[in-house]
């Protein structure tokens, strides 16, 4: 019986999604290596696309954008959102063009897992928990990154990095029983300690993203 050598099918993939806000390219390679500098081991191999809505210049040098974001080892899909101009521009670099999620309301959503870390997270690890939430029964060490496409769930203290959110969610919420961070992140919105040192006062709090400005609600746990 013959036994074909390849196969196509259907399948769904979490990829993140780089806004693209400005077009001047120092400012945008400036304001890049500032959040690569946060969380590297987050960006670095990631695949992404391009979000380019907002810019509307045709003559909008996207080879020299490519270049920029390879060069700092982040893997370009495709983009979305563009004018015709850009989407030539695309193809001519061999660049998938991407419907936007405005685009793809009716593809079905894949329900949500959860995973459970019962010990503690210590420097230089990360645990990344894709389409789905986090739970961690322990702390989080300085050093330390969780991330999750969904919310973040810490019965501990968190002195590391938590990153909620990964692949959009604006929904998803960062809650600690003790938060002494070095940065938390929703959807790529992020604070540092500082920032948290200004909005958390109490020992347990519940981060969250509202519009686009991160909120922190004191709890009791």
């Amino acid at each position: 019986m013959y036994t074909p050598s390849l196969e196509l099918k259907g399948a769904s993939f979490t990829l993140s999604v780089l806004h693209i806000k400005h077009q001047d390219m120092s400012r945008l390679t400036a304001e890049l290596d500032n959040k690569l500098a946060i969380a590297p081991q987050f960006f670095i191999g990631a695949p992404l696309v391009i979000n380019i809505e907002l810019i509307t210049d045709p003559l909008f040098d996207l080879a020299k954008l490519k270049h920029i974001l390879t060069q700092r080892q982040l893997i370009i899909v495709g983009i979305t959102a563009a004018i015709p101009e850009l989407i030539e521009q695309a193809k001519k670099l061999g660049l998938a063009i991407v419907k936007s999620g405005k685009q793809s309301l009716n593809q079905p959503q894949l329900p949500k897992t959860t995973k459970i870390i019962e010990r503690n997270i210590r420097s230089g690890q990360q645990i990344y928990t894709k389409g789905g939430d986090l739970i961690i029964i322990g702390a989080v060490g300085n050093g330390a990154e969780v991330i999750a496409d969904g919310s973040i769930h810490i019965y501990g203290t968190l002195r590391g990095k938590a990153m909620a959110g990964a692949a959009g969610d604006k929904h998803a919420v960062i809650i600690a029983k003790k938060i002494e961070a070095e940065l938390v992140s929703i959807a790529g919105q992020y604070w540092l300690t500082e920032n948290l040192q200004h909005n958390v006062t109490s020992q347990s709090a519940c981060i969250r993203l509202q519009g686009n400005s991160l909120t922190a609600d004191n709890l009791s746990l």
